[in-house]
């Protein structure tokens, strides 16, 4: 008997999107390959796409298709062996004194606020600082797979921090993460290790941290969370030490 992951698999169908410019590397063309139909990606099925190295946004799941370019590389940290170095074990011990409330996907006014605020302050002119309510709400708050939204607190009540994550079979997803662009720096650092504490406390073994781009500076950091895979040639792949 087949598996229902794999009944869905044979009625999902992969299309190309048209060429757009590529938003991490400037004077570059990108293109992505989408699966569809929508309703059909269940968590199951969804779990499954990101081990094919598959991304979601809102409800769209996609991954990198471009014509001559492969610098777009899946990557995922391996929780039970991460080690943090020094600069990550400062950026803890920095924001221990948040507080983290996980929550369904919900419209918060207050966190369209920080947002937009984040939007304005850490990307000007990118494309995403104009984001309506509703792109908002069809970026973040849109899913049909399990997602998580947490929210940082200081001990004042004052909202610090926002993270959408996806719950996989193997692991957790990190969709995305805003915060206050004013306070003190690390709290994206803070973010990832408290994603890659709770893959643990859940014994899942990956966190999926999208793609990692050697040449783009807001993508490359990534590779700072040890030791991670990235997925090559549909083959996941611990690099080898330099």
């Amino acid at each position: 008997m087949s598996h229902p992951t794999e009944l869905t698999f044979k009625t999902l169908q992969f299309y190309s999107t048209a060429v757009y410019p590529c938003s991490y590397l400037p004077g570059l063309d990108a293109r992505s390959q989408v699966a569809a139909p929508t309703h059909l990606i269940d968590a199951a099925t969804y779990s499954s796409l990101v081990e094919q190295g598959f991304r979601r946004s809102g409800l769209f799941t996609y991954r990198p298709h471009c014509d001559s370019c492969q610098a777009c590389l899946p990557i995922r940290v391996d929780t039970e062996r991460h080690t943090p170095n020094r600069s990550q074990r400062k950026a803890w011990k920095r924001h221990a004194n948040l507080s983290a409330r996980t929550m369904p996907l919900l419209w918060d006014p207050e966190h369209f606020q920080l947002y937009d605020r984040y939007q304005q302050g850490r990307h000007p002119g990118a494309g995403m600082d104009e984001d309506s309510q509703t792109q908002y709400r069809q970026f973040l708050l849109t899913s049909r797979v399990d997602s998580r939204l947490v929210e940082f607190r200081l001990p004042s009540g004052q909202l610090q921090m926002v993270s959408v994550i996806d719950v996989l079979e193997t692991g957790l997803s990190s969709v995305y993460t805003f915060y206050d662009p004013d306070a003190a720096g690390s709290l994206g650092t803070y973010g990832i290790l408290w994603q890659l504490e709770q893959c643990r406390s859940l014994g899942l073994p990956w966190l999926y941290l999208g793609y990692w781009i050697r040449e783009s500076r807001k993508m490359a950091y990534k590779s700072q969370y040890t030791p991670y895979q990235i997925l090559q040639h549909g083959v996941w792949t611990e690099p080898a030490a330099t």
